[in-house]
């Protein structure tokens, strides 16, 4: 059990450092990365999850994933728009017909998932990514 505990407390840390790193490039996801991390902290660090929970950056993402309330149009909407940047711009470099079908087939699912996401409004103060 110790070591599913300790596998889980490197995933949440890889999770959220990863999560960090795509706050500054536009094509990592930050939000799945750290919603991620308080998963797997819930279930092997008490101390951690409590930390992420009550961050001032994280911590109100967190709540609002997890109280149904949504995310911000903004947001959804560039999380949209740069996925189908960068797989374009994926598309391209590879340039192969299957794999330019996969990440439409891709990205029309994960278009389909975030625009039935609940939306919530902006606050004055919202820079959620």
């Amino acid at each position: 059990m110790q070591g599913k505990r300790i596998g889980l407390l490197i995933l949440g840390w890889l999770s959220l450092i990863t999560g960090i790193i795509g706050i500054f490039l536009p094509l990592l996801p930050t939000t799945p990365l750290v919603l991620l991390a308080a998963w797997c902290f819930s279930k092997s660090s008490e101390r951690f999850h409590h930390w992420l929970m009550n961050h001032k950056h994280f911590g109100p993402m967190i709540h609002d994933w997890q109280s149904g309330k949504g995310i911000p149009r903004k947001a959804r909407n560039r999380a949209i728009i740069l996925m189908w940047i960068g797989m374009g711009i994926s598309m391209i470099l590879i340039g192969r017909l299957w794999a330019a079908i996969s990440l439409i087939c891709i990205g029309l699912a994960v278009c389909t998932y975030l625009l039935r996401l609940p939306v919530r409004p902006e606050k004055p103060d919202d820079t959620s990514i």
